[in-house]
This record gives C-alpha cells, sequence and structure tokens, in this order.
C-alpha cells in the first residue's frame, strides 16, 4: 500500500490516479473539444469537400458531403474515394426549423447551428489558442514529471500482455488494477499523438502561419492535405471519445468519475482489482 492510500469500511483502497493538473486540463480539454469539432463542422460546411496536395481539385475530391436530385426529390449523398452512399437526414441533406436543408452536417451539430462562416471561425480560432495552450501545459508539465514516460508508455511486459487484455475486454471483463492496461496506454498516448498531429495540421491551413513557418506546408505535402489530416485526426478524436464514455460507462461510472474529479480511485488491494 501507498503511503497516501486510504482504506475504505467495505476493504477496498483509494488510491491515487490522477494529479491535479491532470484533472483540470482533461476537464478544459473536454470543452475546448467539444466546441472546436461543433464549430470546426460548421466552417467545414462552407466548402464540404476533402482533397490531396496544394490546391483544390474541385473534379476530383476524395470525399465529399452533399445533395442531389432523384426522382423521389433530393437525396443527401456522401462520397469516399468514389463510392457513393445515401446519408439523407444526417450528411448532405438534414432538418432544421422544420425544413429539408442542403448541408454537410446537420444544424445540430455544428456552433453556431445556423449557417454562418464568419462566428463558427471565431469561436474555432478562441477555442484553439485555449486547447493548444492547454495541451501545451499538460505536456511540458507531464515530461518534466515523467507521467508520460512512467504511466502511457507501453512496457515490454504491456506489450506481452497485450493479447490476454483484447480477450478480457471482448469478454467484457474490464479489471482495471492500480496501473493503466496495455490497451488503456496505447489509447491514452495515441490520442495524444493525434492531438498534436491535429494541431500542426490546423496551423498548415493558416497563411499567416505558414509564412512563418513554411516548412509545415512541406511537412503536409499541401495545405489542402493538411486539412484532409485536420478532419480525419478530428473523427478520430469522435472516435476516441465514444469508445471512451463507452469504457467509463461499462467500467465504473462513479470510480471513474471521482477519479477525474478528486484523483482517487478505488481498488481492493489483496488482488489490486478495481470492484
Amino acid at each position: 500500500m501507498a503511503t497516501d492510500d486510504r482504506p475504505l469500511p467495505d476493504g477496498r483502497v483509494l488510491i491515487r490516479r490522477h494529479s491535479g493538473l491532470v484533472r483540470i486540463t482533461h476537464w478544459i480539454n473536454v470543452v475546448c473539444i467539444l466546441f472546436l469539432l461543433m464549430s470546426g463542422l460548421q466552417i467545414f460546411n462552407a466548402t464540404p469537400a476533402l482533397y490531396v496536395g496544394q490546391y483544390a481539385d474541385f473534379d476530383h475530391p476524395i470525399a465529399s458531403f452533399g445533395a442531389r436530385q432523384t426522382p423521389d426529390g433530393l437525396a443527401g449523398e456522401t462520397m469516399l474515394f468514389g463510392i457513393r452512399f445515401n446519408t439523407t437526414g444526417f450528411l448532405g441533406l438534414s432538418v432544421a426549423d422544420g425544413q429539408w436543408q442542403v448541408r454537410a452536417f446537420p444544424a445540430w451539430a455544428t456552433v453556431p447551428s445556423y449557417q454562418d462562416l464568419a462566428t463558427g471561425r471565431r469561436w474555432h480560432f478562441f477555442f484553439a489558442w485555449v486547447f493548444a495552450i492547454n495541451g501545451a501545459i499538460y505536456l511540458i508539465a507531464n515530461l518534466l514529471n515523467r507521467h508520460i514516460w512512467r504511466d502511457l508508455v507501453p512496457t515490454w511486459r504491456d506489450i506481452r500482455n497485450l493479447p490476454a487484455t483484447v480477450v478480457e475486454h471482448i469478454q467484457l471483463r474490464f479489471e482495471h488494477v492500480r496501473e493503466y492496461n496495455p490497451l488503456q496506454k496505447l489509447a491514452y498516448l495515441g490520442i495524444l499523438l493525434v492531438l498534436v498531429v491535429i494541431v500542426f495540421a490546423g496551423m498548415t491551413m493558416s497563411p499567416g502561419l505558414d509564412t512563418a513557418f513554411p516548412w509545415l506546408v512541406d511537412i503536409f505535402n499541401g495545405r489542402q492535405t493538411a486539412r484532409t489530416v485536420h478532419f480525419v485526426a478530428a473523427t478520430l478524436i469522435v472516435l476516441f471519445v465514444i469508445v471512451h464514455v463507452a469504457m467509463v460507462l461499462v467500467s465504473g461510472v462513479w470510480n471513474n468519475l471521482r477519479s477525474m474529479i478528486t484523483g482517487r480511485y478505488a481498488i481492493r488491494p489483496e488482488d489490486g482489482h478495481d470492484r
């Protein structure tokens, strides 16, 4: 038992899992990512297609979201690498204020809900700065105190245990020990890398920053490629959030929430497993 562990009446022990800095930056990130995603979709709706390279080849996007006329009327259509899908009701054509509207992402998914590129950009850039400063504080502090190296970088033992951990998750056995399991380490380390990539891809789309840091465009092989990478990274973040929230729900809502609010996480000391 560590010196700051706190025993509970039911035999469990509250360990300290998250520092104050990790908890504060986590909740700031929650707010930032929500507004960045919704304002980003507002901006994307102004040009609902993705390209590769320096310039947009309007005749050959790799993905697009719009609507087309059919014998039965308008239909939402999403194209991905030449394959077209009917996405009426969600992507390309959706209902807002009781009427069908042609827009890539629906009103409920954007900030603001109505079509307003200028307002969407202001929301996006404000939270982008907050997110970047918050992320820099997290990275610098946790590199200096070795939290990232000690708790997030997988060891060889983690790699060896990875297949067994995957099987446990498939069987819906979510046994959490004092340390993160291999899947948690890979997920958290992976999303950190995605967050770094999305920041640099976003910087590459800024003409002003391209002037100050021209090597950014070369790294991403063009501003349109950077925009596509930015969109893909945002999609990965959405998928991470969905899985992350689902894991919190099925592995112990209160224990997980308490750890991210107070820093304390309950385990049973004789086997190190969460109950």
